[in-house]
């Protein structure tokens, strides 16, 4: 029987961490021929990504610019994957989560008549315009998609509820996978400010903070917050990695800069960002998969957001919604660097997102749905 021939698409750095395990569990199979196709939305964060997990693309479309809108992004995944499907005719497009990659990946395998599975299925805050395009494009390509690779029961809920009932699995999410092969006990940081810190002594704190909907006011509370705790939490110490962003880096440093128990440094790569999450005795962010990552390490996580797609930590009680007002913002950080009782609750909640088996259950499903095997996979269950 000829292999099934399978195509992952991603462009991102939180697409390709959390792609990156199931391109190996599929190269490691039998009965499939795996192909790689990355679109470059995010050049250099990609490039890291695809060096520590020695992964090495068959087809790289390249279209980052400079100052590139959602318009060129996407007509030009769409132009570039036409050329690609058109010269290796996969059986099977794998695309990831919510960028405009995506979505083009979708779109275009869609009129070239080609199955699309969408691994991290059924995320949904229920507001069309937050997260910003990150929501309309996950609600579209679950209209696209033929395979739906669900992290959790309740992303399958959501999207039966919009009438998607077929090829739905359960599988938790890949990026619990992804951590099994990054985080060390010995690990050596490359920058050095984190290898100076005092983990065991100093409540360090990590922060991310970076999606567009919280671009003006938010963003100008969020930091003025951060700016407070700093001040008032002597013992702390806040470690921000500064996205790239020209918008994030000034208002950034408008606040932060000069604040003796806050670093600024540099973007992190994923092996680095997981040993420090590792490390972090809080994580407070605006990122969607860090609302997976640290509670699979333990760590209690603010987010830095008015609403979240990812409920069930929040649920389990590992999560809690900070928003982005000064005063909630300030007051649960406050509860967590002064209530031992409070941290503890949280850092021991049970994490809803995954086994490290994923990937397998998404070969698996994959599978099943092309007729090679007679059972699906065993739902993921928290």
């Amino acid at each position: 029987m000829d292999k099934l021939k399978v195509m992952t698409i991603f462009g991102t750095r939180p697409e390709a961490i959390k792609m990156a395990p199931l391109v190996k569990e599929l190269e490691a199979r039998p009965e499939f021929d795996s192909l790689c196709c990355v679109t470059a939305q995010h050049r250099q964060m990609l490039d890291t990504v695809l060096d520590i997990f020695k992964l090495e693309p068959q087809f790289d479309l390249d279209i980052m610019e400079a100052s590139q809108t959602l318009s060129t992004i996407t007509s030009k995944c769409l132009l570039g994957l036409e050329g690609v499907f058109k010269q290796v005719r996969p059986d099977l497009v794998l695309v990831h989560g919510d960028t405009s990659t995506t979505f083009a990946g979708a779109l275009a395998a869609f009129y070239q008549q080609i199955a699309v599975g969408h691994v991290e299925a059924g995320l949904r805050t229920g507001d069309r315009y937050s997260p910003f395009p990150e929501e309309m494009n996950r609600s579209m390509v679950g209209r696209l998609a033929d395979l739906h690779f669900c992290p959790t029961e309740a992303n399958r809920r959501n999207l039966e509820a919009e009438g998607i009932t077929k090829g739905l699995f359960v599988t938790g999410n890949t990026v619990i996978d992804a951590l099994q092969t990054t985080v060390a006990p010995e690990f050596s940081f490359a920058e050095e400010v984190l290898n100076g810190l005092d983990y065991g002594k100093k409540k360090v704190i990590l922060v991310t903070c970076h999606r567009r909907e919280n671009y003006g006011q938010p963003m100008e509370d969020i930091m003025a917050a951060l700016s407070r705790v700093a001040w008032t939490h002597p013992e702390a110490e806040l470690v921000y990695p500064v996205h790239l962003s020209p918008v994030v880096q000034e208002c950034a440093h408008r606040h932060l800069e000069g604040v003796e128990n806050i670093h600024l440094i540099a973007p992190l790569d994923v092996e680095e960002m997981h040993n420090l999450m590792a490390r972090s005795y809080l994580v407070m962010t605006d990122s969607g998969g860090l609302q997976e990552e640290a509670p699979a390490l333990g760590k209690p996580v603010l987010v830095l957001r008015k609403e979240t797609e990812r409920p069930e930590a929040v649920e389990a009680g590992t999560v809690k919604l900070a928003g982005v007002d000064y005063d909630r913002i300030t007051e649960l950080a406050d509860q967590l660097l002064d209530d031992p009782a409070a941290y503890q609750e949280m850092a021991h909640a049970v994490n809803p997102y995954g086994d490290g088996k994923a990937c397998r259950r998404i070969a698996d499903g994959i599978l099943y749905h092309f007729g090679r095997t007679g059972r699906p996979p065993e739902p993921f269950k928290s």
